[in-house]
């Protein structure tokens, strides 16, 4: 993101932060400037929410939840607000909300589930080590939670500390493990974590080419064919292309081969 892009960012953030203070009841005005329906969500009114809120004000955003709210709607805006804001509490040593987290990771809404990915990097950003214990045992649990570790991990700002990459790696070669196994590909969860590892892997390693590059070359000798797309379109992306040309178009040359 462009230095001028983060400052107009930051102004927008502030600026519904003082609107935030001014009021008594923030489901209203989060309603209304949702920016939905639409194609994007008002990213930075829920971060204005997140850095403003407390726990009551995200756990009545959640409580207003019911099967009947829809994706694109100012409705789901609020719930990924209250959601996102469970990464505030957990940040703050608050650990009895894990559980709900977990609930929304199998949400059908690609948005709920992206909430959850959000809040869990917040907890990140606080305690790496501290979500990374809670993400082993949700490494073994749905394809949607695993899902949520594919998104919660792979996220550069907590890619810094070369041990941390070595675990991230770690969780991701147990999952992609898990991939091989799979009796339903055409299932929808199953489709939708294959997809989060077809960015998280170059992710993780960009951030340690050197624990990285094996970790995947383990991978794209595979003979399951899920496992050589979801390999074939990390190596696709340029944040790898940037650190090793020469590498990524050996490996790509290896994969379209087959």
């Amino acid at each position: 993101m462009k230095k001028c892009e983060r400052g107009e960012m930051g102004t927008k953030i502030a600026g519904y932060r003082a609107e935030l203070r001014q009021r008594a009841d923030w489901k209203e005005y989060i309603l209304a400037n949702s920016n939905l329906p639409g194609p994007r969500g008002n990213l930075e009114l829920a971060e204005a929410v997140f850095q403003e809120g407390e726990r009551d004000q995200f756990l009545n955003l959640i409580a207003a939840d019911s099967p009947e709210i829809e994706e694109n709607t100012p409705q789901a805006f609020a719930l990924f607000c209250g959601v996102f804001g469970i990464g505030k509490l957990l940040s703050a040593g608050d650990r009895s909300h894990l559980p709900l987290l977990k609930h929304y990771a199998n949400d059908r809404r690609w948005r709920v589930r992206e909430a959850v990915a959000m809040a869990m990097q917040k907890f990140g950003l606080s305690d790496m080590t501290a979500l990374l214990d809670e993400m082993r045992g949700w490494s073994k649990g749905s394809w949607l939670e695993q899902r949520a570790v594919v998104a919660g991990l792979c996220e550069p700002a907590l890619l810094k500390d070369p041990a941390a990459v070595g675990e991230v790696l770690a969780l991701l070669d147990e999952i992609t493990a898990g991939l091989t196994h799979a009796r339903d590909r055409k299932d929808v969860n199953f489709r939708t974590l294959r997809q989060a590892l077809a960015y998280g892997w170059s992710v993780a390693a960009a951030a340690d080419l050197e624990q990285g590059k094996p970790a995947m070359e383990r991978w794209m000798i595979s003979p399951d064919p899920d496992v050589r797309w979801l390999m074939r379109e990390n190596l696709k992306k340029n944040r790898l292309i940037r650190l090793d040309k020469s590498w990524v178009d050996q490996w790509a040359s290896v994969l379209n081969c087959v």
